[in-house]
C-alpha cells in the first residue's frame, strides 16, 4: 500500500515518479504502529498467559486489542500531524475504529481477527486499485478454511470477520475523508468498491448458509448453490461494473476449489459434494 501511495503516474512512462521520502515515512508509520507494536503485544501477552500465539481464549484477547487500538491511534495522530498521506491517515483510523468494534464484539462472540486482518488491507487495495487489489482477497476463502479446519473459529466467525473487515473499512474510509477534510484523489468510486466486495463475499456467505442447512438435514444444497451462482453472475452482468463481475467469478471459483480440496471434514465440501 505504501508503495502505491508513493507512486505518481503510471510506471515505466515518462511522467512517472516515486516519492522516496513519502514512502519511507508512511512505511515506518504503518510498520511500527499498524504491525510491529500490535503483533509484539500479542506475542508478549500469549507468552505471559502461557497460551497459543492466536490467543484462542476469547476472554484473553482484550488487552492485546486495547493496546492495538492505542497503537493505531498514535499512528493516526503522527500521520495526521506530518500530513504525509491522507489515505494512510484515514486507513489507520479505520483500523483503530474497527479494532474497537472487534473488541466490543469479542465480549460476546469470538469473531475472527485473522480474516478481519486480511480483509482490512484488501479493502484498501480495492479502493486504490479496484479489481487488481481484490485479487489478494481471493485468499479470504482459503483463510476461512484454515481457521475452521484448525478449530480456531466456527464457520460463522471466520466468514463474519472478513465481511466486517471489507465493508467497514471501505465505508469508514470514505466517511472519514469527508468528515476530516482529508481528500484522496483517483480512488475507485465507493459504489464500485461495494460491488467488488459483494463479489468477493458472495460465495463464502452462501456456502456458510448452505452448510448450516446441510448440517440440519436439508438436501439439494449443491443444486441450490450452483443455481444461486448462476443467478448472481446474471445479476452482476446486468447491474454491476465489469470489474465486480470478474471478481465474483474468480472468488466463486476459488471458493469451489477450496470446498473440494479442503477435505471431507470441511463443511463446505459436505454442502456441495
Amino acid at each position: 500500500i505504501c508503495i502505491i501511495l508513493a507512486c505518481d503516474g503510471i510506471p515505466f512512462t515518462s511522467g512517472f515518479s516515486f516519492d522516496w521520502t513519502q514512502f519511507i515515512i508512511t512505511e515506518l508509520i504503518s510498520l511500527i504502529f499498524a504491525s510491529i507494536l500490535p503483533m509484539a503485544i500479542t506475542l508478549y501477552w500469549a507468552k505471559k498467559l502461557n497460551t497459543d500465539k492466536d490467543i484462542s481464549n476469547r476472554e484473553d484477547r482484550f488487552v492485546p486489542l486495547i493496546v492495538g487500538i492505542l497503537s493505531y491511534l498514535v499512528g493516526f495522530a503522527i500521520a495526521l500531524t506530518l500530513g504525509v498521506s491522507n489515505f494512510l491517515t484515514v486507513l489507520i483510523l479505520c483500523y483503530a475504529v474497527n479494532t474497537f468494534i472487534v473488541l466490543l464484539i469479542t465480549y460476546k462472540w469470538k469473531i475472527s481477527i485473522h480474516t478481519t486482518g486480511l480483509t482490512g488491507p484488501v479493502a484498501a487495495l480495492i479502493m486504490l486499485l479496484g479489481p487488481l487489489g481484490a485479487i489478494v482477497g481471493l485468499l479470504y476463502p482459503v483463510l476461512i478454511w484454515s481457521r475452521f479446519t484448525l478449530k480456531k473459529h466456527t464457520m460463522a466467525q471466520a466468514i463474519a470477520g472478513g465481511v466486517f473487515g471489507l465493508v467497514m473499512t471501505v465505508l469508514e474510509a470514505y466517511l472519514y475523508m469527508d468528515l476530516l477534510h482529508l481528500p484522496v484523489y483517483n480512488l475507485v468510486p465507493l459504489g464500485e468498491c461495494l460491488w467488488i466486495i459483494l463479489g468477493l463475499i458472495f460465495a463464502p456467505i452462501v456456502l456458510g448458509i448452505l452448510t448450516i442447512l446441510n448440517d440440519n438435514g436439508k438436501s439439494n444444497t449443491k443444486a441450490i448453490f450452483y443455481l444461486l451462482c448462476i443467478l448472481a453472475i446474471a445479476f452482476f452482468a446486468f447491474f454491476a461494473p465489469q470489474s465486480a463481475l470478474i471478481i465474483l467469478i474468480l472468488a466463486t471459483v476459488t471458493s469451489i476449489l477450496v470446498s473440494y480440496y479442503g477435505g471431507e471434514n470441511f463443511s463446505w465440501f459436505r454442502a456441495i459434494r
